[in-house]
C-alpha cells in the first residue's frame, strides 16, 4: 500500500484485506503530513516504510515493490490505502496470476459502471478513455483502461522488467505496463467498482494534465522504441 495522508481512510482498507491468503501486507509512507505511520503501526501492519522526504507516487510504488521481492513475495498486489478500490477483490486477482492464467492483472474502473456509478467526474472519465484509446492503438494492445491503481503482478513479472528507472511521478504507472508489454506479458482485468470521496487521494488539474501529457509522451516513445527510431532507458536490457 503506497500511502499519503491516508490517515482517515487506512483501517477502512485494511479491514477488507482478505488475510486468509495474504501473507504481508507492506505500507510504505511518503512522508505524509498526518499521522498514517500511527495508524498502520496500531492496525498491527509490521511492514511500514516511511521516507524521510516525499519521493513522488512512482518512487512510493518502487520501495514497496522492492521490499516485496526482499522478503520473497510470489504475487504482488497494490492497492490503494484510500479506500477508492476495494481490496475485496485480491482473491480474483490473484487466483489469475496463481493459476497461470494471467501474469499481470489489473482491476478496471471502466469494464462495467463502476467508474461513473462511483461518482468520477465525468471530464477524468472522458480524460480516461481519451487517452486509452491512444494507448492502445501506440502500443496495440486492447486494455479497457491504463489508469487504475490496483493492480497485481507476479514476482516475476516484477523481477523482469526495470521498474526501478522508471519516473517518480505518476506516470510511473504508465511506464511500468509499457516495459510489462515490451517484455512480451499478456496483462488481464477484472471490473472494479470505485469511490469518489473527499478523503480519497486526487490530483488537481495541473498534475492530471501534466500526467496526460506524459502518458501519451510513453506510448510515443514505445512505438518509437519497437520502430528502432529512438533509445530509451525504460526498454534497455
Amino acid at each position: 500500500m503506497p500511502a499519503y495522508n491516508a490517515e482517515k481512510t487506512l483501517e477502512q482498507t485494511y479491514a477488507e484485506i482478505p488475510m486468509d491468503i495474504v501473507d504481508e501486507v507492506i505500507l510504505t509512507d511518503d512522508c505524509s503530513k498526518d499521522n498514517t505511520v500511527e495508524k498502520a503501526k496500531s492496525l498491527g501492519i509490521k511492514e511500514v516504510l516511511v521516507h524521510e522526504k516525499n519521493k513522488g507516487y512512482g518512487g512510493n510504488q518502487k520501495t514497496c515493490y522492492n521490499r516485496a521481492l526482499e522478503i520473497g513475495a510470489d504475487i504482488v498486489i497494490m492497492v490503494h490505502p484510500d479506500y477508492q478500490y476495494t481490496p475485496k477483490l485480491v482473491h480474483s486477482m490473484a487466483y489469475m496470476i496463481a493459476n497461470g492464467v494471467y501474469p499481470v492483472c489489473l482491476a478496471s474502473r471502466i469494464l462495467g459502471k463502476g467508474a461513473l456509478k462511483g461518482g468520477m467526474p465525468i471530464v477524468k472519465y472522458i480524460a480516461n478513455r481519451c487517452l486509452t484509446l491512444g494507448q492502445n492503438l501506440l502500443l496495440r494492445q486492447k486494455l479497457s483502461e491504463y489508469h487504475t491503481g490496483y493492480r497485481a503482478f507476479s514476482a516475476d513479472v516484477l523481477r523482469d522488467i526495470n521498474y526501478n528507472v522508471a519516473s517518480d511521478d505518476f506516470v510511473f504507472d504508465n511506464e511500468m505496463l509499457a516495459q510489462i508489454f515490451y517484455k512480451g506479458y499478456e496483462i488481464g482485468e477484472v471490473t472494479c467498482p470505485t469511490k469518489y470521496f473527499d478523503d480519497a487521494s486526487s490530483i488537481n488539474f495541473r498534475r492530471s494534465s501534466i500526467y496526460g501529457l506524459g502518458v501519451i509522451r510513453v506510448s510515443i516513445v514505445y512505438r518509437l522504441y519497437k520502430w528502432g527510431l529512438m533509445k530509451s532507458k525504460l526498454f534497455a536490457k
